[in-house]
């Protein structure tokens, strides 16, 4: 159920943060391990999201701060939980022989939550709204898959390999944690969404810090320094990633967790223009190709919800 018009100008929003955020975060990456690069995330984005927080909860909408219910810390833990377990197996899924198996079946994330959604919160979806979670999701792994000219019979029989099972896992992750946080955001007394979804963002970013950050200190100490030497991008990061969660959490909060996700792979398209227009790249037959299907699945899940 849509509760809010505010879902979409959020989401298209967070779907530009999200590849601008991923490409800094590859260069930070470059010198730092796994762990410690997933970190910066969370440790640089909590002190803007608590800033985002507080601007909106006493400077800008001032109010008194909502109660929050009992199962508050429980969703925010368990969505940031998953959030990790999610990036930790696409990256898992990377290690093995076949990067593009495990990238395109991670993106089967919209049609697993939406099934998830059905299940744990009671959500329905129109039969446009499922259309377009078939054409955005056949659209990403093609996508995902077109650098390697991989068939539709090669990506079924992929199915198999280690890689493919570490990317549907992770896709099942992502789409857990859109649960959980919209779950999360139901628990804090206030009929504004922005103020709920802010308040979500920081608990669960302290939360992932602390957990990403206990994991770093118990198995890679010597990584802690380097995490902190990297401040600049990192930095960045951080600012990138708060921005984009704060609109993320934003669409959870009024609007369907699938049909958030399918217009939410647009992203695509926005990677795709920043690599042509500014890295240069050429875009192939089998990339438009996707990028259509993509683009008719967001029109056909907006058209059944408008």
């Amino acid at each position: 159920m849509i509760t809010s018009p505010i879902w979409l100008p959020a989401t298209l929003i967070a779907a530009v943060f999200q590849p601008w955020r991923t490409a800094v975060q590859r260069r930070v990456s470059k010198d730092l391990s796994i762990n410690a690069a997933g970190l910066v995330r969370y440790l640089y984005g909590l002190p803007f999201a608590l800033a985002m927080m507080a601007a909106y909860q006493w400077l800008f909408f001032p109010a008194a701060f909502p109660a929050l219910g009992n199962w508050f810390l429980i969703y925010c833990l368990a969505g940031g939980f998953a959030q990790i377990v999610a990036t930790n197996l696409l990256l898992m899924a990377f290690d093995h022989r076949n990067f593009v198996v495990g990238t395109a079946y991670s993106k089967t994330e919209a049609v697993q939550g939406a099934l998830l959604s059905i299940a744990l919160l009671g959500e329905r979806l129109n039969l446009l709204s499922w259309v377009g979670i078939a054409l955005g999701v056949a659209g990403v792994m093609i996508l995902s898959a077109d650098n390697k000219r991989m068939s539709p019979g090669e990506l079924i029989r992929a199915l198999g390999q280690p890689g493919a099972r570490y990317g549907i896992a992770s896709g099942f992750f992502f789409a857990l944690t859109a649960i959980a946080i919209r779950s999360a955001t139901v628990q804090v007394g206030t009929q504004d969404p922005v103020r709920a979804a802010l308040i979500v963002l920081a608990a669960t970013v302290a939360l992932q810090t602390v957990m990403q950050g206990g994991l770093l200190v118990l198995r890679e100490r010597d990584q802690v320094a380097a995490v902190f030497r990297t401040w600049r991008v990192s930095g960045q990061v951080g600012l990138l990633s708060a921005l984009g969660s704060a609109c993320w959490f934003t669409g959870f909060a009024t609007a369907p967790v699938a049909l958030v996700r399918v217009v939410g792979q647009i992203e695509v398209a926005f990677t795709m223009a920043f690599g042509h227009f500014y890295l240069g790249e050429r875009v192939s037959r089998g990339e438009i190709a996707g990028l259509i299907l993509v683009t008719a699945g967001v029109v056909a899940a907006l058209t059944g919800n408008l």
